[in-house]
């Protein structure tokens, strides 16, 4: 006889996270793992899930793509707004539907905001204020290559909450003004706010896995990913989503979109552009290391997703969370 209290326990299904940093191979390994573990991937970043962004992206390939079955790619219009919130929504149905095909769930990605927004959940904040947006609009906007750009609103977040200012992008404003906007009408910072109420994913049992690679091989494997991008025509694919959605969509500032942008505005060379693409995903490198070293219980793997002995450890952790909970269920039956 089973306790059925425990057998719930005991049968929770296993939610794999594969995080680390851009070009750290993630989306190879999660391929590895989904391949082994009759698994499903759904993707955990901010790009990907616009349509049409396919190069600067840098989606999985529809070779990987065939091998396994993605989620949370190509989920909406560049020119329509999606939120972490909307992605906490739409990855948790995800879960739910893979779970319900007896597949491993496999969380992959490097954006940290929306990791966070999935598995620990969003405080309800706030309603918008339009007075507000517009008023810190105006001001970023009136010396964008001076003094009040958005390096103005940074300062000003930086003030109201400087933990959110740090894992924010100096550049991206619409983040950088929503953050403003919680903390005014908190009257805390959104960091503290985001502590104090907010809807954690349940029904899993998680096993969050890191991939850590030396930083100057990183570092190279980054660089040589910028380049092939403008290789392979990033330029080309902003033009044509600058003509179809206006140089404003904001998909288009995210990095290798805005220095493509800017080298077609002829406000910078290619080697230019190519050189500040690379310098902006090794910033973005730095910036996912400090978010993801505030994740709790990682296990930490040494090296690129990719690498040999990286694969067979991983897939040997996941094969013991899997066992684990086995165990647990046979040891639960009186």
């Amino acid at each position: 006889m089973v306790d059925d209290a425990a057998n719930s326990t005991a049968a929770t299904p296993l939610l794999v996270v594969l995080l680390g940093a851009t070009a750290s191979g993630k989306t190879s390994l999660a391929v590895q793992l989904a391949e082994r573990f009759q698994g499903e991937i759904v993707s955990c970043d901010s790009v990907a899930v616009y349509r049409e962004l396919e190069i600067g992206a840098a989606k999985p390939s529809a070779e990987e793509r065939a091998r396994v079955p993605h989620h949370m790619l190509d989920v909406v219009s560049p020119d329509q707004p999606y939120t972490a919130g909307d992605y906490s929504r739409d990855a948790r149905m995800c879960l739910s539907s893979i779970v319900a095909r007896g597949h491993l769930p496999i969380v992959a990605g490097g954006t940290g905001l929306y990791l966070r927004a999935l598995i620990d959940g969003l405080f309800p904040g706030p309603q918008r204020s339009e007075s507000l947006r517009d008023r810190l609009r105006k001001r970023s906007a009136e010396q964008r290559s001076g003094d009040r750009g958005s390096d103005y609103l940074a300062r000003i977040l930086h003030r109201l909450d400087p933990v959110s200012a740090a894992l924010i992008h100096p550049n991206d404003a619409p983040k950088l003004i929503r953050a403003i906007e919680v903390s005014i009408a908190a009257r805390q910072p959104m960091s503290a706010a985001w502590a104090a109420g907010r809807d954690s994913l349940r029904g899993f049992r998680i096993l969050r896995l890191g991939l850590n690679p030396d930083r100057s091989a990183l570092y190279t494997r980054i660089d040589q990913r910028a380049a092939a991008m403008f290789s392979q025509g990033l330029a080309q694919e902003t033009q044509q989503l600058v003509a179809r959605y206006g140089s404003d969509c904001r998909p288009l500032t995210s990095l290798g979109y805005k220095q493509a942008a800017a080298l077609l505005r002829g406000e910078l060379s290619q080697p230019e552009a190519i050189a500040a693409t690379q310098q902006g995903h090794r910033n973005y490198a730095k910036r996912q290391a400090t978010w993801f070293r505030r994740e709790p219980d990682i296990h930490w793997l040494e090296g690129f997703g990719d690498d040999d002995e990286i694969k067979t450890l991983a897939s040997t952790l996941v094969e013991n969370a899997s066992n684990e909970g086995h165990s647990d269920l046979e040891q639960r039956i009186v």
